[in-house]
């Protein structure tokens, strides 16, 4: 009998991370631990775990006494921690409890060099770039300048990772999202917010012109492309894009939305955000693409999706 794969996943309970811890459990020699505080996420969005192999523990990782005695009852071969304050608007709004999360890092950082851990794997962000100055934006050649909170301790972690790897041996691979997007997301992300406003025939919202770009990412793309990286001898301390490459402004993903869904929504124009809302995205996701099975789901088929899953619950 194969000896079983010891995972932890901080922050599955969040859309990501509970799209993530689906994937694994489909291997029954993998047995995933999922920690999260329930701020943002919700134990709705586990899956069921037929195999028998999934334990949900409510623990914050900014706790050290609370994450200590989750690393000492189980031993973590690998380490997916995804557990942030996530949302633009949240974390602008909350800028100390962004900070928080730097303890956080620290207290899995710690546990795992001290508990045998092989590789951790770091949910980072395309706000690490700022407001990018090369196209597409390249893991190792353009420049990280963004000033918020959020962006600085993805940053900060990343520098983290880096520095414990040359100092302990502690390897890693961080994985810079760019607007994932799918089924069981909060309903406070650009579009999940469209769909719920496009499905009741309100008003959508959108700040300034709406010519700002972004490139959105299937969740599936995701994860294959996570999982697949994690497990590879390949990308060991490396940094990869995890993204689309195919740029929508916020009006054209608005218009596509109402199209989709037989709308009578209007689109209305807001003033723009004072900060936090970048003129544009886009990644290379050369890396990315040889992870993948299959070429990324564009927008429209994506979107197709997320309104033909029955867990799409109307706000």
């Amino acid at each position: 009998m194969n000896k079983k794969t010891n995972i932890l996943v901080t922050g599955g309970a969040g859309f990501v991370g509970s799209a993530l811890v689906e994937a694994l459990i489909e291997d029954p020699n993998n047995y995933v631990v999922v920690v999260d505080n329930l701020q943002t996420g919700a134990k709705e969005k586990l899956p069921e775990a037929p195999n028998n192999n999934l334990k949900f523990i409510q623990c914050n990782v900014n706790n050290v006494g609370e994450i200590t005695s989750v690393f000492h009852t189980f031993s973590f071969s690998y380490v997916f921690h995804y557990a942030a304050l996530v949302g633009v608007q949240r974390t602008l709004q909350h800028p100390v409890s962004v900070l928080d999360d730097i303890t956080g890092i620290k207290n899995i950082l710690n546990l795992s060099k001290n508990t045998g851990v092989k590789r951790i794997m770091y949910a980072s962000s395309s706000e690490v770039y700022g407001e990018p100055v090369e196209y597409p934006q390249n893991e190792d050649t353009t420049p990280l300048n963004s000033r918020l909170p959020y962006a600085i301790v993805k940053n900060v972690g990343e520098a983290f990772l880096k520095s414990y790897q040359q100092e302990y041996g502690l390897d890693f691979t961080v994985y810079r999202f760019f607007n994932t997007y799918g089924p069981k997301q909060s309903k406070d992300f650009v579009i999940s917010k469209f769909i719920n406003a496009a499905l009741n025939n309100k008003d959508i919202t959108i700040y300034g012109d709406g010519k700002q770009t972004r490139t959105f990412c299937f969740v599936k793309n995701n994860v294959e492309a996570c999982i697949n990286a994690a497990f590879s001898e390949k990308h060991i301390n490396e940094t990869i894009n995890i993204g689309n490459d195919l740029e929508t402004t916020v009006l054209e993903l608005a218009n596509l939305i109402i199209e989709l869904t037989n709308s009578s929504s209007s689109i209305v124009h807001l003033p723009p955000l004072p900060e936090g809302d970048m003129t544009r995205r886009r990644p290379d996701i050369t890396k990315m693409k040889q992870l993948l099975s299959s070429p990324t789901l564009t927008l429209e088929e994506g979107l197709k999706r997320v309104l033909e899953d029955t867990s799409y619950i109307l706000a």
